[in-house]
């Protein structure tokens, strides 16, 4: 009984491993593809916050990072990623009885190309957007405002990721 359920072990854990591109994550990565490198994103908003491209840029090598074994390089990857904020706005979401804002809402669209060394029909671009809402009362400055870029930049990044390396 241990002899066959060992064999069943070994069989499926063969299968799962041989085909080489399945993942638990979701990410499937062709063998060929075995280095990655993120371009600085740039910033070219109306508004212009300092550091949030390199927030961005950071946030999504380390994610790749971690849901990968691809290896980072600066130059010539096997896959590449860059792109620019295009668009950094706050606007009212919600009103009070006296027409004032209940909440507000932060929104950051970036634009994201995404180039494949191996095989160009792969290549991508597109936009994508992510926004924080956040009391009307509440100015946008300090632990607020990080969290509200920590959860936007998360978010984009997984959905870069998502679009562009989860292929199921």
């Amino acid at each position: 009984m241990k002899l066959i359920k060992l064999l069943i072990l070994i069989t499926a854990s063969t299968l799962l491993t041989a085909c080489g591109i399945y993942s638990f994550s979701g990410i499937a990565i062709g063998p060929e593809i075995k280095t990655f490198e993120v371009r600085p994103f740039t910033n070219e908003a109306a508004i212009i916050i300092p550091s949030l491209d390199r927030q961005l840029t950071t946030e999504l090598q380390d994610y790749i990072l971690n849901q990968t074994n691809l290896d980072l390089t600066t130059k010539n990857g096997d896959i590449v990623y860059e792109g620019e904020i295009i668009n950094y706005y706050i606007a009212p979401n919600t009103a009070t009885a006296d027409q004032t804002a209940a909440e507000n809402r932060l929104t950051i669209v970036v634009r994201m190309r995404y180039i494949d060394t191996k095989d160009e029909n792969n290549d991508i671009e597109k936009n994508f957007s992510f926004f924080f809402d956040y009391s009307g009362t509440a100015q946008l400055t300090g632990s607020l405002e990080e969290e509200a870029y920590d959860v936007i930049i998360e978010r984009l990044t997984q959905d870069m990721v998502t679009e562009t390396l989860a292929r199921w």
